[in-house]
């Protein structure tokens, strides 16, 4: 029989790449998502790349009774991937009430109702914000933490402290944190991707509309940070890769092979790449040219962070596949398809 898992946010951007993964390595899924930053019909892209068209529950895990319904009713459920979180930094400093109520209660909610259903683990989607701006790089899983950089880190780093003060207090719950950096790019197909309401808050999706006309320019903000060319520095992966990652945590949680009751791993190539460098890649993978503008910096951005993804490569088996250029032409194609332009 099928072990089925729950991946909550799964109509998400990222929730979906996963939710596609775990099919395709024989899991049953049910998703959880109030489609606030979705839609629906991502339920039918995930079908039409895997034949399989999970289950959708419309709820909002902030709503407790709701969340006891929906476990009565699916009291089968073998493990939990928890995406579903407000994640944009710069909304975040702007919106912090709101973030701090969603991003924790819904946290809170989930792993109380984990613990009166008797479901066991949970891989809990975290952040490289937890790190702060670090002193030095690139960062690995023993790297102090610094204080967060907006109210969006600041939710990962209390929401990790949740998991581990609530697995070191009961035994039965396992949890694996899953840092990951910079995910970026869509599915091969094109047929799911990122797609943010509004004005992007991510560097990807604001380069994908403005190659395509949507925006005017893509503003990029500061270039006079303490870095090599004085752009921002990040750790950019394929959201696939990303995705794959996943898989193997939940496997590893249903197979009893964590070495504790609480594990954490960074999620990324090993690579710092700025900004400038981001948007070259773009320009080379897909021969479209950028029209951009610096504007100031952006309250909330650390100005550097790259992973040390070596734990993720020896403990899980886990590492990165496509390259920063094949990543930026699978977002260039996704954007393309869903705008109705076909490559």
């Amino acid at each position: 029989m099928k072990k089925k898992i729950l991946v909550t946010g799964g109509t998400g951007y990222i929730g979906s790449h996963t939710a596609v993964e775990l099919i395709a390595e024989g899991f049953d899924v049910v998703i959880i998502d109030n489609l606030y930053n979705s839609e629906a019909e991502v339920a039918d892209g995930i079908k039409m790349i895997s034949g399989v068209k999970p289950q959708l529950e419309v709820l909002d895990i902030c709503d407790r009774s709701k969340l006891d319904v929906f476990f009565e009713k699916h009291h089968d459920i073998a493990a939990v991937i928890h995406f579903a979180a407000y994640k944009a930094v710069g909304e975040s400093v702007r919106k912090p009430l709101e973030y701090y109520h969603n991003n924790l209660m819904s946290l809170i909610n989930l792993l109380g109702a984990m613990k009166q259903f008797n479901i066991n683990g949970l891989v809990f989607s975290s952040s490289c914000t937890v790190y702060g701006q670090p002193e030095v790089l690139p960062v690995n899983e023993l790297t102090p933490w610094q204080p967060a950089q907006s109210p969006y880190g600041n939710t990962k780093q209390i929401g990790e402290e949740i998991l581990m003060d609530t697995t070191r207090a009961d035994e039965n719950i396992k949890a694996i944190a899953l840092r990951y950096f910079n995910p970026i790019g869509a599915h091969p197909s094109g047929l799911i991707g990122e797609l943010p309401r509004g004005v992007p808050e991510n560097l990807v999706p604001y380069i994908t509309q403005t190659a395509y006309g949507l925006r005017d320019e893509l503003k990029v903000f500061g270039n006079d940070f303490n870095t090599p060319d004085g752009y921002c520095v990040r750790d950019y992966l394929h959201v696939v890769d990303l995705a794959k990652a996943h898989v193997v945590a939940v496997k590893r949680l249903l197979e009893g092979k964590t070495k504790s009751s609480y594990e954490v791993f960074n999620l990324g190539t090993g690579t710092g790449v700025s900004v400038l460098e981001a948007i070259q890649s773009f320009e080379r993978a897909t021969g479209v040219k950028l029209k951009y503008k610096v504007t100031g910096r952006r309250p909330g951005d650390v100005e550097k962070i790259w992973a040390d993804p070596s734990l993720a490569n020896t403990e899980l088996g886990w590492k990165t596949v496509s390259s920063l250029d094949e990543s930026m032409l699978t977002a260039w194609n996704w954007e393309k398809n869903i705008r109705g332009k076909k490559s």
